[in-house]
């Protein structure tokens, strides 16, 4: 992951910089960090949603008329928790989950410089989930499954992604919205635990961007 994470980012500096230098108002760099919100839906075990932080690079150039390209690398720790019961208490076992995205995205600009809505698609690279040892031991309430049992999650996951920015030339807001369309959960169903399992990740961003 963190050879991904170098190249893509070399990769995007120079295009940019390449860019810049013969569209100077066209194409620019952006630098954002934010929150999210993770939610995994599931039939097989409650879950709830869970705060985390994004952060990375951008390049926003112009495409056709009214519409920008957006190239984009993002490192995410996402977090979301399972309840589960440990001895006689019931509680929710929280879950780390460390990621890398690279998406595409189409931008119509709404209003030149201030609003724009996204579109495309976006691939999220995974690390195994993470509990606390102390926790690995819980029961997943409603089955007899361990909470260790499901942190090998799927490696890779496809999201279409929708969103709105806005702001002023070189700050602004982006919000948008991604819906897993693989099964995050696909790895533990070779595992001979008896459950067919599915699950689908939705993630709610809120990025500051900085345009240089």
């Amino acid at each position: 992951m963190k050879r991904l994470y170098f190249a893509t980012i070399s990769i995007l500096i120079s295009t940019a910089v390449f860019a810049q230098y013969e569209y100077r108002d066209s194409n620019r760099i952006g630098i954002s960090f934010g929150v999210n919100q993770f939610t995994l839906n599931t039939n097989d075990f409650q879950t709830k949603p869970g705060t985390g932080w994004n952060g990375g690079l951008s390049m926003r150039g112009n495409y056709y008329n009214n519409w920008d390209m957006v190239y984009s690398m993002h490192f995410s720790e996402n977090n979301f928790s399972v309840v589960t019961d440990s001895g006689f208490i019931t509680e929710e076992t929280n879950y780390k989950l460390s990621s890398a995205q690279i998406s595409l995205l189409l931008s119509y600009k709404i209003i030149e410089n201030h609003l724009s809505f996204e579109f495309g698609p976006l691939v999220q690279v995974n690390g195994k989930l993470k509990i606390n040892s102390i926790d690995e031991s819980n029961i997943i309430s409603g089955t007899t499954l361990l909470a260790k049992d499901i942190v090998d999650i799927s490696t890779f996951n496809f999201f279409p992604v929708i969103g709105i920015t806005a702001g002023v030339r070189h700050v602004r807001l982006n919000v948008s919205y991604q819906y897993g369309i693989n099964n995050m959960l696909g790895n533990l169903n070779n595992k001979n635990f008896g459950v067919d399992f599915k699950g689908n990740p939705g993630i709610l961003n809120g990025n500051l961007i900085i345009y240089l």
